[in-house]
Order: structure tokens, then C-alpha cells, then sequence
């Protein structure tokens, strides 16, 4: 039985030819399916080439999982589970990181993966649907190839539920360290890094305030600030970009198939290609940075960006293109057990609910969406919408209603999420024509109800419109001289991917027309 198609065989055969020293994979096997499968898989992997061996006599008591070790050495790097789908290219970087192919990271970075103190036994759950999960698998896996002190284990959750239900798993990723809690959610190398090594953020500031002022400033690294900082450096001038996180938003998308020219693509996999873009010109990009305060130019022209980390930056011209965030309900219990059962990415958590019952709080797009998606995997799906219909494209309304397992509420206003002080039990929603109180049942609760922009930090230095987006000009210029917004932070309507890169390059364009012109 081959796993694997003969495009795919071809090209795992040719990224194992960078192995620089042997591998073995030892595996631990059951009698079920999942086992047999790992088996081909890794059988396959062997024969694709000379340096990889493989043994089937592994005693972990998590069956299917395999170990990938350089031969002769402990291994330091196990799947628990069958990394395809997502987690493919997961597997094919251990392979190669165990096996000395330098990883493709800053060579700073990677020395300070080597250095940290252990023991470090990192454990994450992982679902196979989860886009955000590979980043954290890889960055792990990275770390237990490059440091002896460090051990990873990628668990799927959806074949290990005893431990997923024993250890309180309700969002993915999870990561533990040593037993305990180290984080949820997408985290990569420099991410981590960060976290674990106590002086990093000291050294950060103080590179970061030895940089010389820009002439074009972008604040937000997702594809608006992407856009933007492509069109400035291709005016020759200094450029920089200043995120929290690099992508933003796009980063939790599936599935993007109205991205003119590209007929379908990932998040994670377009944010790749924007910061590779980016890259490709002289633009200094400072990651893992949140700006808290945007002071305008005074005296010699210089605006002010003043960081979390106690550095600031100054530049001629700012570009702010810091997107938004999923929208909360803001109903009692949301905050107490959000990832203990209150979830925003059907397509990361849901296959930790299957066979169980949930909620999906929107009548959208995005929540019609997220309902059939879940209504393949778990026991039922109640849809909550406040208005008196459903708000989502006809096609998705009709798919929606012809599943068995789906029940729709309209002119339902949720106010209690329910839960037993370790996850969610329940929500609590009141019918809004008859007033009456109805409480469901529930192991999970999805909510999908749009965006809030990213502008807390601005309010008192820049106009906001009563929803708290920038508002912005013809040209993207704020109410201050030589400060430019884009993306979907801004009063631009239709919140789109492709309106926010036009938007960023429109703003770069409008900055560097200032600052010729001033």
C-alpha cells in the first residue's frame, strides 16, 4: 500500500538527497489502521533513501508513533500519530534537520536555539486541519535537532482523545514544557526563542534603538504593510516594518480562492510568499514588536513609534496598516474559558470536538461556513444569529440546511457562556421576540461574528470613526500630515486581502509623493 502518489515520492527523493549524515526511524505500532498506514509511510521514506533506516520495535506507549534520531545518537525529535495533511512538510523538515541540513532561519537566531539551557521536554497538540499548528511543530522540532538539551513530541489529538479529554486539550495548537503549560496557539522559532531566553527582549530594545530614523515607517506586517513596504523600498528609499506578528490576520485563514490570479491558496502559504517579497528588498523588518503609542512630528520632522519593549522608532512618514482581530461576544464566561471550549478557528479545534455537540455564534459567511465544516466531525451543530435571518450567501444557506445534524436559531442573542470551571458546558441565549432564556447544551462554542480593528493604541492621536477604524482620506492620509493608514484597520470598505494590498501600495505611493513634496 503506497501513501504517497508518484509526484509526491519524486519530490521526497529529492529533498532527502541534502541529508548530510544517516537516520533511523523507530516506530511504535499498533494493530488498528493508523499503524498499518504509518508503517507504509515510513517504509516508503526508506526507500527513498540510502541514509534513512527504520525499525518497527519501538515501546512508546503511544501507538502509532515513530522517533526520528541521526543514527547512533538519542533521538530527540517523535511523532505521535501521522503527520500528513498539514503536518507533511513537518515531517520532511525533521527529517532533514535531524539529518544536518541547515534550517533556513537567521544564523542569530539559530545560535540562540543551540544555546538554550534544558532539560527541555516540549510536548504539542496538534490536529491535521490546523493551519496554525505546522509553524509550531516545525520551530519545536527545530530546536530538538539543533539542541541536545531539547526533546519534541508532536501528538494529533484527534487519535489520542483519552489524553486530549485526561490533560484538558480544547484548542490546538498546545504546547507543554516539562509538564506544564508553555502556550496555545501559532508560535514560531522567534517566538519561542524569545519566551525561553530572558535577555532577548533587552537586547532587542537596545538594537532597536540604534537604528536610524526611516523615511517610510510601516506599522503591521500582514498584506496591507506587506504591499506598503514593497512599493516605498522600490522608491529607494529607508524602509522598515514593525509587527507583532508578520502576516497578521491571513495567518488564520484556510482556504483564500478569491485572490485574483490564484485560483486557491493558504494563509500561512501567501503570508510565505509576502515575506519572501518583502525580503527581496532592502527593508528592514522588526518582528515579535507592538507598538503602544504613535507620537507626531515635531521639531525636526520626525514622528514617533513607541514599542511594548521600551524602544521606539522615528521616521519621516508612517504607514499604520495593523489590521483587525476576531470580534468577541463579550458575554459572561467568554474570557474564563476561552480555549477551554470557546474557539475562533473551526479549522484548527474542530476535530477535538468529534462526536461531541457545538455552537457557531454567526450568521455569515465566515459562520455558515464554519457550521458545515464542523457538521462533518462532531454530533451537532446549533447556528446562533441576533438577526431574524441568516446573512450568508444563498449557496451556503442552502448547503447548510440540507445537513441532518444542524439546527438554526435566528433572533438569538447569546448572553452566558456555561462551564464547569475547566471548560465549557453550556451557552445561554435569549430568543429577542419572545424574551425568553434557552440554555444549550454544549461541549464547544465556535464564534464567527467579524472584525475589530487594531487601533486601542491610536485613540487621541489619529481620528477614528465610531467603530474605531482610521479614517482616512482619497490618498490614505490620516488627519495627521506625513501618518498614512491601510488595510483593514481603516474605513475602507469590504475587507479584503486584495483591497489591502492595493490600499498599502497606495499608501506607500502617497508617502513618498509627501516626501518629496515636504
Amino acid at each position: 500500500m503506497s501513501l504517497l502518489d508518484a509526484a509526491t515520492t519524486a519530490q521526497l527523493k529529492a529533498y532527502l538527497g541534502n541529508l548530510r549524515r544517516p537516520i533511523e526511524l523507530v516506530a511504535s505500532l499498533g494493530d488498528d489502521s493508523k499503524s498499518a498506514d504509518t508503517r507504509a509511510l515510513l517504509t516508503e521514506i526508506v526507500a527513498a533513501s540510502d541514509k534513512v533506516t527504520a525499525r518497527f520495535d519501538g515501546s512508546d506507549a503511544r501507538r502509532p508513533s515513530f522517533t526520528i534520531g541521526a543514527t547512533g545518537e538519542t533521538a530527540r525529535v517523535t511523532f505521535a500519530g501521522l503527520p500528513l495533511g498539514h503536518e507533511f512538510t513537518s515531517l520532511i523538515l525533521a527529517l532533514l534537520h535531524v539529518g544536518g541540513h541547515p534550517p533556513k532561519e537567521e544564523a542569530d537566531l539559530l545560535d540562540q536555539a543551540r544555546g538554550l539551557d534544558g532539560p527541555l521536554q516540549f510536548e504539542t497538540f496538534f490536529s491535521l486541519t490546523c493551519q496554525n499548528c505546522p509553524d509550531v511543530v516545525q520551530a519545536l522540532n527545530m530546536i530538538a535537532a539543533l539542541n541536545p538539551n531539547a526533546s519534541h513530541v508532536a501528538i494529533d489529538g484527534a487519535l489520542f482523545q483519552g489524553e486530549v479529554d485526561t490533560r484538558k486539550i480544547m484548542a490546538v495548537p498546545t504546547i507543554f514544557l516539562n509538564g506544564e503549560p508553555f502556550g496555545q496557539g501559532r508560535m514560531d522559532l522567534a517566538q519561542i526563542v524569545a519566551k525561553l531566553d530572558t535577555g532577548s527582549t533587552a537586547r532587542a530594545a537596545e538594537k532597536i534603538a540604534a537604528m536610524a530614523p526611516f523615511d517610510v515607517l510601516v506599522v503591521g506586517g500582514g498584506p496591507a504593510g506587506a504591499a506598503a513596504a514593497i512599493y516605498a523600498a522600490r522608491k529607494g528609499i529607508r524602509t522598515g516594518v514593525v509587527a507583532e506578528r508578520f502576516g497578521g490576520q491571513v495567518l488564520d485563514t484556510m482556504g483564500i480562492e478569491n485572490f485574483i490570479s490564484v485560483s486557491k491558496t493558504e494563509g500561512p502559504k501567501l503570508v510565505s510568499h509576502l515575506e519572501q517579497h518583502v525580503k527581496d528588498y532592502d527593508v528592514d523588518v522588526i518582528n515579535l514588536q507592538k507598538a503602544i503609542k504613535l507620537s507626531p512630528a515635531n521639531g525636526d520632522g520626525l514622528a514617533t513609534i513607541e514599542l511594548e519593549g521600551g524602544a521606539s522608532l522615528r521616521a519621516k512618514t508612517v504607514i499604520l496598516s495593523t489590521g483587525a482581530r476576531w470580534r468577541q461576544m463579550g458575554v459572561p464566561g467568554e474570557d474564563e474559558y476561552r480555549n477551554r471550549g470557546v474557539a475562533y478557528c473551526p479549522h484548527c479545534d474542530g476535530p477535538l470536538y468529534k462526536g461531541k455537540r457545538v455552537a457557531v455564534i454567526g450568521g455569515g459567511n465566515s459562520g455558515v461556513e464554519a457550521a458545515i465544516d464542523l457538521a462533518g466531525i462532531v454530533a451537532h451543530v446549533t447556528l446562533i444569529e441576533f438577526d431574524s435571518q441568516l446573512r450568508a450567501d444563498a449557496v451556503l444557506q442552502s448547503k447548510l440546511r440540507s445537513l441532518p445534524n444542524v439546527t438554526i436559531e435566528v433572533s438569538a442573542m447569546s448572553t452566558e457562556v456555561v462551564g464547569n470551571g475547566d471548560k465549557v458546558t453550556g451557552l445561554v441565549y435569549r430568543h429577542r421576540e419572545t424574551g425568553e432564556d434557552h440554555t444549550l447544551d454544549l461541549d464547544g462554542i465556535f464564534v464567527q461574528i467579524g472584525l475589530v480593528p487594531n487601533t486601542e493604541w491610536l485613540k487621541g492621536s489619529v481620528a477614528l470613526s465610531n467603530r474605531g477604524e482610521i479614517e482616512i482620506d482619497a490618498r490614505g492620509e490620516t488627519n495627521i500630515h506625513g501618518v498614512f493608514a491601510a488595510g483593514d484597520v481603516t474605513t475602507v470598505p469590504y475587507k479584503q486581502i486584495v483591497i489591502a494590498m492595493g490600499e498599502g501600495s497606495k499608501a506607500a505611493l502617497s508617502a513618498f509623493d509627501y516626501l518629496i513634496r515636504h
